[in-house]
């Protein structure tokens, strides 16, 4: 393909830059910090969408990808999983499938958290025939691409998804999966809410708070994630935040600790980072991440609930027998 053509395709593929402007968007703007920053998070999400739809390789991609700031390195990964999602499932000028899984086999890998994110975003943009096989992917990190559809509904579908508080619970992939799903959708959802209330606590806490009582476990999940991992909360911010969860803190906690071990595993750690998981999890993001490590799954589990949730409950668990973390 030549390059002509690739700057095409990457020009028909790539979202507006404009569809993630706070205004555009109709969000909370909490300070012009907090707005350049959200902002920043988008753009950089549409810069690595833009390098892997123009790229004649994943690895040719991964060039460009490694020259985005630390910071915002995630978000630039997050989009070219949604790329390459996209391009293995076009049947023309898509290049060929195998590319998300080429990706994932190279320096993808580091950011395996956000490229399965970046999966759920394709898949909200694709019919569902072109979905990819969820025996393709890693079935204890599979979840994640819910938890990536769930941010992008939430994020361009504000009024039905966050408003009106819709919940997805007929999502039919993967197969045999339905009784997690709306769950693991909601926690994408969370990290939305970071978002659409431009990063303040107060009111992601108001948020949450309207929702059923059944869903905010979930919701508060994806919100420790995300004000851990894109931060723009101060100190006091986030601890006057750990005091509305209440008896949600040991899932704020687990998110925050999601976070810190995505950072972590990237080597994309940053101040922020550090604030957040003092303040959520009582400890440093090294601690967090070793703890997501020492917790995880090695096999198959009992019970109804997938292995992910119990990874999740396992963590949570873990901080409050630490002492740092009360329900």
């Amino acid at each position: 393909m030549t390059s002509i053509l690739r700057s095409l395709r990457r020009r028909i593929l790539t979202p507006d830059v404009s569809e993630t402007r706070l205004e555009t968007r109709g969000f909370h703007v909490k300070s012009p910090k907090a707005r350049e920053l959200l902002e920043t998070v988008g753009e950089t999400f549409l810069t690595g969408y833009a390098y892997a739809a123009e790229a004649r390789t994943p690895a040719e991609a991964e060039e460009r990808l490694e020259t985005i700031p630390r910071q915002f390195r995630g978000f630039a990964y997050e989009g070219a999983g949604m790329a390459f999602t996209i391009l293995d499932a076009m049947p023309v000028g898509g290049g060929g499938g195998g590319k998300l899984a080429e990706f994932l086999a190279g320096r993808g890998n580091d950011h395996i958290y956000m490229v399965y994110v970046g999966i759920g975003w394709g898949m909200a943009r694709l019919p569902r025939f072109l979905w990819p096989k969820s025996s393709t992917l890693d079935p204890l990190l599979l979840w994640l691409v819910h938890d990536g559809y769930g941010f992008h509904q939430a994020y361009f579908h504000t009024q039905k998804y966050v408003n009106e508080q819709f919940h997805d619970t007929r999502f039919p992939w993967p197969a045999g999966g339905e009784s997690y799903v709306g769950r693991a959708i909601d926690q994408g959802i969370g990290r939305a809410l970071w978002f659409v209330n431009g990063t303040d606590g107060d009111r992601v806490a108001s948020a949450i708070e309207s929702f059923p009582e059944s869903r905010r476990s979930d919701l508060y999940g994806g919100a420790g994630l995300a004000a851990t991992y894109a931060g723009g909360a101060q100190e006091d911010e986030l601890r006057q935040f750990r005091e509305r969860a209440g008896v949600y803190r040991p899932q704020l906690a687990q998110g925050s600790a999601f976070a810190a071990e995505a950072r972590a595993r990237a080597g994309l750690t940053v101040p922020h980072n550090e604030i957040a998981t003092q303040v959520f999890c009582d400890t440093t993001p090294e601690l967090a991440a070793r703890i997501c490590h020492e917790t995880r799954p090695t096999g198959a589990v009992r019970g109804e609930l997938p292995a992910f949730e119990v990874w999740r409950q396992r963590i949570a668990g873990e901080f409050v027998s630490l002492g740092g973390v009360s329900p």
